[in-house]
């Protein structure tokens, strides 16, 4: 089985390793993934395509979560996405939930795929390309004053998340020939690598009270099956949060630092959102849909969250109370809409 690509840039870029694991949906995917997938560097025989088989398992026993009052629709605060709907290239929008108004912050001549914003909100982190790499980028919350923070020609670099203080920015790397975690300063000086391994370590997720980093590799696992680690934030004290054939990405941290939120395919199904304890525990399957739900997002205040779906046809930025009710699509528009970051 295979995700299909949406269409082909002309450049070699960040290419999914993980592309044939996830269920085909009803529209094509970017040639970069629309959510936290290993980066590859420019060389194409560095990352076949894999035919992933297991046989049915039984998932750790999901514990039913109270039910939420009906839909958050009118909730105030806004979300910044991905999409294609003004062009070819996906461009950085900012959608106000309550009015639903849409702001474009970025018009370029190739992909840019949103991170999030810093914990003052005044900037926020990208992924963007130049002619034959990536890159973790830094902007104003408008969009303007782009800057490339890594400065790495000859690498594929994604994926930045912040560090609660606003201090360190943690990112993915090909630099070293696989991917691996590196934390450097806000400003793109210092980058150290912080995990070792010859597979993939990937989309590191920083924890509330910084001194955790939630990650996702293949390191116990078959090339390209996934699962969800969390590593003291010097990279010391690896454990691993998630077990079995399933495959797990895009790890996030509630506020208050108590439970993980990611995207997980399992038994070879379509991905649901999963919330787990930073411990492994008390693993739930928030939304349970048969369509692709991806890349999960916590609202501020924690009650929510926001993710990507293809459940209308074509992906769509829907948000969920933090119990798995009142699912709402919030973006309600023809071009594919992915990856939000709640601001």
């Amino acid at each position: 089985m295979s995700t299909q690509w949406k269409y082909a840039i002309s450049i070699v870029v960040l290419v999914t390793l993980l592309a044939a694991c996830a269920r085909t949906s009803p529209t094509t995917i970017p040639t970069v993934p629309p959510e936290n997938q290993p980066v590859a560097s420019a060389t194409p025989e560095l990352l076949p395509t894999i035919e992933l088989t297991t046989e049915p398992t039984t998932a750790p026993t999901e514990e039913p979560l109270p039910t939420a009052p009906a839909t958050p629709l009118g909730s105030s605060g806004g979300i910044l996405f991905a999409s294609d709907r003004n062009g070819i290239y996906i461009d950085l929008y900012l959608i106000d939930i309550a009015s639903k108004q849409v702001t474009r912050l970025t018009t370029g001549d190739s992909n840019t795929f949103p991170g999030p914003y810093s914990p003052d909100g005044t900037r926020l982190l990208f992924t963007g390309f130049g002619l034959t790499y990536s890159y973790v980028g830094l902007m104003n919350a408008d969009g303007s004053q782009p800057q490339d923070l890594t400065q790495m020609t000859d690498s594929d670099e994604a994926f930045p998340a912040w560090s609660p203080d606003g201090q360190q920015i943690a990112l993915t790397s090909h630099r070293d020939g696989n991917n691996e975690i590196y934390i450097m300063n806000a400003d793109g000086t210092q980058p150290k690598r912080i995990t070792n391994h010859p597979r993939d370590d990937f989309a590191p997720a920083w924890s509330p009270d910084g001194t955790q980093i939630a990650f996702v590799s293949d390191r116990d696992n078959t090339t390209g099956v996934n699962n969800l680690y969390v590593m003291n934030a010097d990279g010391t004290n690896i454990r691993r949060l998630t077990t079995g054939p399933e495959i797990d990405y895009s790890p996030a941290w509630s506020p208050d630092g108590t439970r993980i939120a990611f995207r997980a395919h399992h038994e070879s199904t379509a991905a649901d959102i999963y919330l787990i304890n930073p411990d492994g525990t008390d693993l739930v399957n928030l939304t349970n849909d048969p369509a692709e739900d991806w890349a999960p997002s916590w609202s501020p205040d924690g009650s929510m969250l926001a993710f990507q779906t293809d459940r209308d046809g074509n992906w769509e930025i829907y948000i969920i109370y933090a119990d798995g009710s009142g699912a709402v699509n919030v973006t309600q528009d023809l071009a594919d809409d992915e990856m939000p970051y709640w601001k």
